[in-house]
């Protein structure tokens, strides 16, 4: 990750002003759909759920609840931008600007050893992906779906779209109308990645629109760790981000998907994750948002078969006009399965950072444990947090335990540390990664450095 001298302002708001070779004017009509897919050589199966999942989109409203959305204006985005005509074979072969551009975010071709595989989309495209040579020929599979669509289409038809179908919700229907990028990863049964996959995700012109769709399958007793990265330039226009993830953890699997969220204030991140469970597997979520004028993200795990077990660990900070409303779901479907959710917030300069989170245990889920437990910071009287829960327990064999706490900075342990002679800057620094140390720990090493650089550029601006 980039390692900088501390400022006081986003450290990634910079752009590289028009790059595109190939895009599609601004506005969402069928022909935008129709022009996206025929410059993917797409199939027409995929076409067909394109037009369908615009046809839903149209008629589905925007939620009920959480922030309000009714300010979007679709037609303000442009849908397809992708600065290559073509998909290079090298790092070597990616325009020298955007090479500059990841280099500066930390994500280059230098950083790709500490990991198995990278995949790095700029705008509408993956424009770089590879695949350590050993993982290869283990049969692994990493790539972007529109090069899964055409090297194993049997896998791509079978596991799109069938966890989060297109008429889930509203940006569930946007994304599977106008997707573009995104991961393809397929763990064979018995596989165990050593290192994790990365991916990092960057948008650069202003009012685009970036729909990647993330796809993983986690074959039986396989392990993987996928990690994600998101930056944005500042702008004084709005982008829209709204991503869909779909996992299958298969029997005795491991997926770990975390997340480094550090959009832009200009960025409306509107996420739908979801995964289902196998038996005796585990699915777990890290995930961390920074950033974003409007987020919206809860991961949710399906707990499918005997044993399975789901995890959540997250944070979200939200600062002057930052509206976090962020969470998790977890469904308990089969008996002896097991659920956590650690939930940290931070707000501050009268940002907004709010739980909301469904717990559901099934009346065939006899013996199953759930833990939720939320904890917020409120770093001035200006900020405000909430917490929605919704708690469903359908037996009358199974454990729910959910706290929920809302504080403000401990004054004594400042003090303590003022009178140890450190500044109040530093101690409100040390206490605040200390609050969300659950979250950090589960981070490799060299996001939870960048991490802590972040929080300490955030609080103190």
């Amino acid at each position: 990750m980039q390692n900088t001298n501390k400022k006081t302002e986003y450290a990634y708001g910079f752009s590289d002003e028009d790059t595109s070779k190939v895009s599609i004017e601004k506005g969402l009509t069928i022909d935008t759909i129709k022009k996206i897919s025929k410059l993917k050589s797409e199939p027409k199966w995929m076409l067909d759920i394109r037009l369908k999942a615009y046809a839903k989109f149209l008629e589905i409203p925007n939620p009920a609840w959480g922030p309000d959305l009714s300010f979007i204006n679709f037609n303000d985005y442009q849908y397809y931008s992708s600065p290559i005509d073509k998909e290079p074979n090298t790092w070597e072969d990616i325009p020298e600007k955007i090479k500059d551009t990841f280099n500066k975010l930390g994500v280059g071709a230098q950083e790709a050893r500490f990991f198995s595989g990278v995949n790095n989309q700029y705008d509408s495209e993956s424009i770089y992906h590879e695949l350590e040579q050993e993982l290869e020929q283990k049969k692994v599979i990493f790539t972007n779906i529109e090069t899964a669509m055409k090297t194993h289409p049997d896998l791509v038809k079978k596991y799109f779209g069938k966890l989060v179908d297109y008429a889930d919700n509203k940006y569930a229907a946007l994304n599977t109308a106008v997707w573009s990028g995104g991961s393809f990863i397929y763990i064979p049964k018995g596989v165990v990645l050593s290192k994790p996959l990365q991916a990092y995700f960057r948008i650069n012109k202003k009012s685009v629109g970036q729909f990647e769709r993330t796809l993983i399958i986690a074959d039986e007793n396989s392990k993987l760790h996928y990690v994600e990265g998101c930056t944005a330039p500042v702008y004084d226009k709005n982008n829209l981000h709204a991503a869909v993830v779909e996992v299958f953890v298969e029997k005795n699997a491991k997926c770990r998907y975390s997340t480094i969220q550090n959009w832009s204030d200009n960025v409306l991140n509107l996420v739908t994750k979801r995964a289902t469970v196998k038996k005796d597997g585990l699915m777990e979520w890290i995930d961390g948002n920074l950033g974003s004028k409007l987020n919206m993200k809860y991961p949710c795990t399906v707990l499918a078969e005997e044993g399975a077990s789901g995890k959540c660990i997250s944070i979200a900070v939200a600062h002057a006009g930052v509206i976090q409303d962020a969470g998790a779901k977890m469904i308990h479907l089969a008996p002896n399965t097991k659920s956590q959710i650690i939930s940290k917030s931070i707000a501050h300069g009268g940002g907004e950072a709010n739980y909301r989170g469904t717990v559901k245990i099934s009346k065939k889920a006899i013996n199953s444990l759930a833990d939720i437990r939320c904890d917020t910071i409120l770093l001035d009287s200006l900020s405000k947090s909430d917490t929605f829960p919704i708690d469903i327990i359908e037996n009358e064999q199974s454990f729910l335990k959910h706290e929920a706490k809302v504080t403000q900075l401990d004054e004594e342990k400042m003090f303590y540390a003022k009178s140890r002679g450190i500044d109040s800057e530093k101690a409100r620094h040390l206490l605040v990664m200390g609050f969300i140390e659950p979250f950090t720990n589960e981070l490799p090493m060299e996001y939870a450095v960048e991490l802590n650089r972040l929080l300490g550029i955030d609080i103190a601006s």
